[in-house]
């Protein structure tokens, strides 16, 4: 009995095994069809990294921006003459140098433009001089577009550039983030072009000939363009102005954060 018992245990353990060597063959024989089938797919020479986005990045950054700026920066001081329709440059006045100083500074304080990412050890030369060449730019249409809204001269232009100032100072000490900074500067922009363009500007009297002819035609007028020592500018002036203001605007929310890829 004994004998027949162990027989019959020796039997079972072979079928056992007989299974399980079934099963392991079964299982390598079918990973290996999976990975002929996943070499057969794939291809043989390895996909080409296209440069198409560092291309866009480095066009919309070494040509689109300092082309928006730099037409900012000759827009803003172009004036029509209102008499003869000539075309006047106004140069910037010192306070429009100080205010687009403020105003960079505030681009890197809150993080609009990160200094590490634009002027770094790790970047190259080139890439260095580059990036202050396009800062450049920036400050350049930052001075021209405080000049294209500030009044030129007269009691108008005090007054203007004490609002300028006291907002960009409250900016300075209050505002830490990039975004409040962009908004706060489209609203500041905004109003002192509506208070440039379309309240000093309608006070202003832009009739031709003598004094005297103007002031019987529009006394009111020419008595405050006196008082507040208003230039006599073309209405198109004001639409060339808002050109270059939208154009800045524009320019403001295309510079990138950091340059490095």
């Amino acid at each position: 009995m004994k004998e027949e018992n162990q027989s019959e245990l020796a039997e079972s353990s072979e079928e056992d095994e007989s299974v399980i060597d079934g099963e392991v063959l079964t299982e390598e024989h079918g990973n290996a069809e999976v990975a002929d089938r996943s070499e057969s797919d794939r291809p043989l020479l390895p996909a080409s990294k296209t440069p198409k986005d560092g291309n866009q990045r480095n066009w919309l950054l070494y040509i689109l921006l300092p082309f928006i700026f730099l037409t900012v920066a000759l827009l803003g001081g172009l004036r029509i003459a209102a008499e003869t329709g000539e075309f006047i440059f106004s140069r910037p006045a010192l306070i429009c140098l100080v205010f687009a100083t403020i105003l960079v500074v505030l681009f890197f304080r809150t993080g609009l433009i990160s200094i590490g990412g634009w002027f770094s050890e790790s970047l190259s030369t080139l890439k260095n001089a580059s990036n202050a060449a396009v800062m450049v730019a920036i400050f350049a249409g930052s001075v021209q577009v405080f000049n294209s809204l500030i009044p030129e001269q007269g009691l108008a232009f005090w007054v203007v550039s004490f609002c300028f100032l006291w907002t960009l100072g409250v900016s300075y000490f209050s505002v830490a983030d990039a975004s409040r900074l962009v908004r706060s500067t489209v609203a500041l922009f905004v109003a002192a072009f509506l208070t440039k363009y379309f309240l000093l500007a309608n006070l202003t009297s832009t009739s031709s000939g003598n004094w005297l002819q103007r002031l019987w035609d529009d006394p009111t007028r020419e008595a405050l363009t006196y008082l507040l020592d208003l230039p006599r500018y073309a209405s198109a002036t004001g639409y060339v102005q808002f050109f270059a203001v939208a154009l800045f605007l524009l320019g403001l929310f295309l510079i990138p954060r950091s340059t490095q890829e």
